[in-house]
């Protein structure tokens, strides 16, 4: 089985979102992170990403739908 080749830093960046969603194959999952284990500037933005992420879940968690609004959804869906 061939190794993947190593990724650079645009095509590691490229696949950050991805990778916090777990939208990678097994391959690009490795890539990535062997990437992130050598480049100290794509460790850091993949930690700024994260931490951004999980800011703007926080604040989702704290926001409700007006009532109005789940009564239409409630009705489109029956």
């Amino acid at each position: 089985m061939n190794k993947p080749a190593p990724l650079n830093c645009t095509q590691c960046v490229d696949r950050l979102a991805d990778f916090v969603d777990r939208e990678l194959t097994v391959d690009e999952v490795a890539q990535v992170e062997a990437h992130l284990d050598r480049c100290v500037d794509c460790s850091q933005e993949f930690r700024f990403e994260g931490a951004m992420l999980e800011s703007l879940k926080a604040t989702l968690r704290r926001v409700r739908a007006p009532e109005s609004l789940m009564a239409r959804i409630r009705r489109l869906i029956a």
